[in-house]
């Protein structure tokens, strides 16, 4: 079995586990890839209006994180390569910036607690993404992106 199908695979085992034992995944069980896309990447639809939900189901808000962006309307090869022939290196260390924009939304805190429940804002944005990338050419980190003029 190659690498990227053990990969595929241990991700798809963690998210169907997630959502039936409701419970977030311990840190040591997830590889670094399979956290930035449960951190990081939305399949469907997502308006601003749906930030509570999206970070409470990722986990997001033990405690309230103060902003968390999710990538829309993208598969994860497209956003995987922005690591390799679709993304352009940006400053020194393993951060890419995509070639094309990407939707975007940005789930900021709105204030409070820090404890659940947390209450999120959030707003909609077309962005060239700028993720870090592992050696082996996965997305491991979201550095948020440029908002084209």
């Amino acid at each position: 079995m190659t690498q990227t199908m053990a990969i595929l695979l241990l991700f798809l085992v963690v998210m169907i586990a997630v959502p039936v034992l409701g419970r977030c995944p311990p840190p040591d069980y997830e590889i670094r890839y399979q956290k930035f896309l449960r951190q990081h990447y939305h399949r469907g639809g997502m308006s601003v209006k749906d930030c509570n939900t999206a970070m409470s189901q990722r986990c997001l808000n033990k405690p309230c994180k103060e902003m968390n962006s999710f990538i829309l309307d993208a598969t994860t090869n497209q956003i995987q390569d922005v690591c390799d022939k679709a993304g352009t290196p940006l400053g020194e260390g393993n951060l890419r910036q995509s070639t094309q924009p990407f939707q975007v939304v940005t789930c900021k805190h709105s204030g409070g607690s820090s404890r659940p429940p947390c209450q999120y804002k959030g707003s909609k944005s077309t962005r060239y993404i700028v993720i870090g990338c592992d050696a082996d050419k996965f997305p491991v980190h979201f550095e948020e992106g440029i908002i084209p003029e």
